[in-house]
């Protein structure tokens, strides 16, 4: 790859990528502006000859192994959740979860929906939609506000789910790390871990919000409004999401097609059908889970570290989602038809995802191709503070991240910047890798366009703007916490 030093001008792209993202919300719209304007700025500001080139750099990505694992995993984790949810395996752990008898009081009933957002770390939204739904009946009888429901279960999905790298938020990162050539990027992951403050912060003070009972500001007041016997945000703000609404969405999320609920495929051929069991939603899960570290020890001939991550997250979803198919056929819930419909339905869904994917790379490769963390390392030693450095990514993050409401959006816009500069530094990628991350969770948690806080107000029958307004002061605290590590972290980096 010929790289063309072109000093300050290779700023403009990932520029552009981000005025545009804070600006129309529109991500697509973004990485394909910064894509084309980079490859005008390599063409000699030929704008009809860096659309050509665009073009064919977007489609080159594909011809990247690694790259085309990834967007094929992207994919197949859709069909794998819709496969699930087609055959009743949500519905039967839902039924299973409100069947136990562990919760006596306000607390146990709080850590209950920590623990289950917790638990749930393979998909952030089905997460928040089955939490929402188990903990809900139980926060209305123990008298604990919706408010703090909707917190819970935002607090603990998302930012459980970057932690993990065999799920899709993982595979997601993974992919980027290796499409801007980061060697090893299981282990560049594995090493950005406990540097990831804000997700560490967040699932921490959920934990003693939930435990300690930790409240204050907009909380504290639904706290004790719900305790007096209110139900629900109150009709001061307009009242919640109603039941059945809830209910309606929640049909539509669990029961995808014919065959989990009343009138299925099986009753209607006349067969006895088996009702929904929790196991036919943990084992496929639980297998594409085991799957994931046994494929990194095979491609890494017994070296976990080495293993190849797009090939070990590929592996273990297609692992996972045969399982569901294998559970869905032998149970008699669903027609072999129907699971087939079911898959390219899931898959269908995160098209887009996968298409956000193709671009950030595209992105990534002009950015290489320009020198634009080179030059942003120059330009930022000697008068960037270290300490400022990744305190500044974090904050540049959080800030996309809120205006767009898509933490990935803002993973694919910065880390094409925040990457290079780290090599153009010397310094290790972690640090500028979980800089990153958090302020796209930070972000993702205080925005009220984001998807994962409009499901959590929903889930839990919350008026959605309640939900931002409760939610705002413990993302604050837990990013001021993360802006002092990343700035000690900054300062060590460069002594």
């Amino acid at each position: 790859m010929t790289v063309h030093a072109v000093g300050f001008p290779s700023l403009l792209p990932p520029l552009l990528a981000i005025g545009l993202a804070i600006y129309s919300r529109r991500v697509y719209l973004s990485l394909a502006a910064g894509i084309w304007l980079g490859w005008t700025i390599a063409a000699s500001w030929n704008p009809l000859a860096g659309l050509a080139r665009a073009i064919d750099a977007s489609i080159a990505v594909l011809g990247v192994a690694d790259n085309a694992r990834v967007l094929v995993f992207t994919l197949l984790i859709g069909s794998l959740v819709a496969v699930v949810e087609a055959n009743g395996g949500v519905r039967g752990f839902v039924h299973w979860a409100e069947g136990r008898s562990w919760i006596r009081g306000r607390r146990s009933a709080q850590l209950l929906a920590w623990a289950v957002g917790l638990s749930l770390f393979i998909e952030s939204n089905i997460s928040i939609l089955v939490t929402g739904s188990v903990c809900r009946p139980l926060f209305d009888r123990f008298h604990v506000s919706r408010q703090k429901l909707a917190y819970l279960v935002d607090s603990t999905c998302a930012p459980v789910c970057i932690l993990v790298p065999f799920n899709a938020w993982g595979a997601y990162v993974l992919g980027l790390l290796g499409g801007l050539g980061v060697d090893h990027p299981i282990a560049v992951f594995a090493e950005a871990l406990p540097l990831n403050f804000y997700a560490f912060g967040a699932l921490t003070l959920a934990a003693l919000s939930a435990g300690l009972g930790l409240d204050w500001g907009p909380m504290r007041r639904a706290e004790r409004a719900a305790a007096e016997g209110a139900v629900g945000p109150g009709p001061a703000t307009g009242g919640g999401v109603g039941d059945r609404e809830l209910r309606a969405v929640l049909g539509e999320t669990v029961d995808v097609g014919s065959g989990t609920g009343a009138g299925g495929e099986g009753e209607r051929s006349g067969r006895a059908v088996a009702g929904p069991r929790a196991l036919d939603m943990l084992l496929p899960i639980g297998i594409m889970v085991a799957t994931m570290p046994i494929g990194m020890l095979v491609t890494g001939h017994g070296d976990l570290i080495q293993g190849s991550g797009s090939t070990s997250v590929l592996w273990a979803v297609l692992a996972g989602l045969a399982a569901a198919w294998i559970v869905s056929l032998a149970r008699g819930r669903l027609s072999a038809d129907r699971v087939g419909e079911a898959s390219l339905e899931g898959a269908g869904k995160l098209v887009g995802m996968a298409f956000i994917l193709l671009l950030a790379l595209a992105l990534g490769q002009v950015t290489r191709v320009l020198g634009t963390g080179h030059y942003v390392a120059g330009a930022v030693v000697g008068r960037v503070p270290p300490p400022v450095l990744l305190p500044l990514l974090f904050a540049v993050s959080g800030t996309i991240s809120f205006s767009t409401g898509s933490s990935w959006g803002t993973f694919a816009i910065m880390l094409p910047v925040a990457v290079p500069m780290a090599a153009g530094l010397a310094a290790p990628v972690a640090p500028f890798l979980a800089a990153v991350l958090s302020g796209g969770i930070f972000g993702d948690h205080c925005s009220p366009i984001s998807d994962t806080t409009i499901i959590a107000s929903l889930a839990s029958a919350c008026d959605h703007i309640e939900h931002v307004r409760t939610q705002l002061p413990y993302a604050l605290t837990v990013a001021g916490v993360a802006i002092l590590g990343f700035a000690v972290v900054g300062g060590w980096l460069m002594l």
